[in-house]
């Protein structure tokens, strides 16, 4: 998986798992991946070190990764969307397409 893989999958996790972290992991974690601020702009505003804030971000990616293991929401997901995708690709019925959308919403 290269870098912008990497980072793709640790935003989808964080959108699944981000409301089981603590305020302070989904801060950290927001400011790093979606916000996209240094180590160092984060140590600043929270008070920490470049250090803590580096360890910070490692165990909350293995915690949200510990979170995939075990429920694996965002796998389930993802097939769900390929199994619609499919679906769509083989209907051109209304009411069937209709039902898909549905479905689509309902993630």
């Amino acid at each position: 998986m290269d870098k912008l893989e990497k980072h793709h999958h640790i935003n989808m996790l964080f959108a699944y798992y981000g409301s089981l972290l603590t305020d302070k992991q989904r801060s950290i974690m927001h400011y790093y991946f979606e916000e996209n601020f240094t180590l160092a702009e984060i140590a600043d505003n929270a008070g920490i070190s470049r250090n803590a804030v580096h360890d910070q971000i490692q165990k909350t990616i293995k915690k949200l990764e510990d979170y995939e293991a075990n429920l694996a929401l965002l796998k389930k997901s993802e097939k769900r969307q390929d199994i619609i995708e499919s679906l769509k690709e083989k209907t051109s019925d209304e009411a069937t397409l209709a039902l898909i959308e549905s479905l689509e919403k309902v993630d």
